[in-house]
């Protein structure tokens, strides 16, 4: 049984190869296959497919139960939950062909990973997307780390929206990290409690890519990274 204090973060590549997809496509209940295969693109369906066969065979291994068998429900905004096992929370993230997966017990989480490159719109972005004290903090940056702190605040926002399970419709705006002590939020909205009971991770996962982890935790949670294998 993994340790129930713990909050273990799996990473690794996507394949998106035909021969794992249809295993993995066996694995999925009705409603996955069904979006499954409104999907078009040959490479996004493959991905989404392998996505969450993975993410079932990892949830089996937690559970000691048959993949194909675990019931995943959808919350009010969409977050997905585990219907017989509610105190296990999951999330993932990827970005192009790289997955992280979250999993923690008695807890709320969310995890945002991002790949890292340059936008001619930054600027615009962080107008959008950080508050007044992230953004005053942000602007005076040496601009060779202007890119990767746009990033670091963007996958910390995304992961806690995700957290909540009210996703951007919440307003990345509205959940403002500390810009000197990024492990803390000065504010989030009142429905989603005090801002003090959420804890933010920054996970080193690459130099490419920023990702975070967030947790309903007042204190850091122990982390452990696993490498996922196909």
């Amino acid at each position: 049984m993994p340790d129930k204090n713990t909050v273990d973060i799996w990473q690794g590549l996507i394949s998106a190869e035909e021969q794992h997809c249809q295993c993995y496509f066996a694995l999925l209940d009705e409603a996955e296959q069904a979006h499954a295969e409104r999907i078009t693109k040959p490479v996004l369906h493959r991905r989404y497919v392998e996505v969450h066969g993975r993410l079932r065979l990892l949830l089996a291994d937690y559970l000691n139960e048959d993949p194909a068998s675990i019931r995943i429900g959808k919350s009010e905004h969409g977050k997905p939950y585990l219907i017989d096992q509610p105190q296990l929370a999951f999330n993932l993230s990827h970005s192009g062909s790289y997955l992280v997966l979250a999993l923690g017990w008695d807890c709320q989480l969310g995890i945002d990973v991002e790949r890292c490159k340059n936008r001619t719109t930054l600027a615009e972005l962080v107008h959008k997307c950080l508050a007044d004290e992230e953004a005053a903090y942000w602007h005076a940056l040496p601009e060779a780390m202007k890119m990767r702190e746009f990033y670091r605040f963007w996958t910390r926002k995304e992961a806690f929206v995700k957290a909540t399970g009210r996703g951007l419709g919440l307003g990345v705006n509205r959940c403002v990290i500390n810009p000197v002590h990024p492990v803390e939020f000065l504010r989030v909205p009142e429905e989603c409690g005090p801002a003090s009971a959420w804890i933010v991770c920054d996970l080193d996962l690459g130099q490419d890519r920023c990702a975070a982890l967030v947790v309903n935790n007042r204190e850091l949670p122990r982390i452990r990274i696993n490498d996922l294998t196909v």
